[in-house]
């Protein structure tokens, strides 16, 4: 098990012990904001079982009916986190409903928000684990993953702060509708994700940045090449698949264009990690272009 896959077993146990202090706080309360957070916690549970499979199964190797590995696994798991927080959010907005019909007062409210701010400390600095080291291993489930757990850091402060306006002025109205504006913002947070994932499953081409920096690589590494064209990329969670069309001299050797293309595979996958580089090789007078050229040696002369 790689530190990838441990980090995202360690977001259940995390999961697991927020869950508990969250729905520890509800039930000395009875407030339904800090229900709307407990429930939320449990979404978290779910989804982060969701991306430790993910991440697992990504990480498997191509095989014959997956030829270009398991990565997309992950963007999966995203979809099904955005799918799950939606769910919660229309049952938070029903328990919210009904708790503006018929308001109910708030028990020991102090030990619950206190034992409810432990839990969402916690959710922060795992939360911030998990962004930053999903970042660095280009890991879309755990960078999802993260960025749920600071949505629900973000909704949590505002249950303490509608906790304490019912305390304060003693609507108890309050409770209800700041539950309701937490399912609002937990919507919003499910289509973020699911948009995200979406794009990812649909080979959305690699962020421009790091198309740029592909085409430098490339213009200081075409000697006795004359051009490259066609540059397709895609990214699939922790892979970049780089394509295109490499144009030599017609009466170049195989074994000489073979090294050209061994040499430009080395220096992409040391300048993009997780690189996989396909190239097609063409003689210059049977060059076929239907995309954008990318460089020509013209060009640096």
């Amino acid at each position: 098990m790689d530190s990838i896959q441990r980090i995202a077993l360690g977001s259940i146990g995390v999961g697991l012990l927020v869950l508990a202090l969250k729905y520890l706080a509800f039930w000395l309360t009875g407030s339904v904001a800090l229900y709307s957070d407990a429930l939320e916690s449990i979404i978290n549970v779910i989804t982060a079982v969701a991306a430790f499979m993910a991440v697992r199964l990504s990480a498997k190797p191509a095989d014959r009916n997956h030829p270009y590995g398991h990565h997309k696994a992950e963007y999966l798991s995203v979809v099904l986190e955005g799918v799950c927080i939606v769910l919660a959010a229309f049952s938070i907005l029903r328990e919210a409903y009904f708790a503006v019909l018929a308001p109910h007062p708030i028990e020991a409210p102090l030990k619950g928000l206190l034992i409810s701010g432990v839990g969402t400390l916690i959710n922060a600095a795992w939360g911030y684990l998990l962004i930053r080291r999903g970042r660095t291993a280009r890991s879309p489930a755990l960078v999802a993953d993260g960025k749920h757990l600071f949505v629900d850091v973000y909704t949590s402060i505002g249950v303490v702060i509608g906790v304490g306006l019912v305390i304060l002025t003693g609507v108890r109205q309050l409770d209800a509708i700041v539950a309701a504006l937490v399912a609002v913002n937990i919507i919003w947070s499910g289509w973020g994700l699911m948009k995200e994932s979406i794009a990812g499953l649909m080979d959305e081409a690699a962020p421009v940045d790091l198309q740029d920096q592909i085409r430098a690589v490339l213009m200081r590494h075409l000697d006795g090449t004359i051009e490259v064209h066609d540059l397709k990329t895609r990214s699939a969670g922790r892979v970049t698949f780089i394509e295109f069309h490499l144009v030599v001299e017609g009466r170049m050797s195989v074994s000489d264009s073979h090294a050209i293309c061994d040499k430009l595979e080395r220096v992409l996958q040391q300048a993009v990690d997780g690189a996989l580089v396909t190239i097609h090789v063409e003689p210059e007078h049977k060059a076929k272009q239907t995309g954008s050229m990318v460089v020509s040696t013209g060009d640096l002369n």
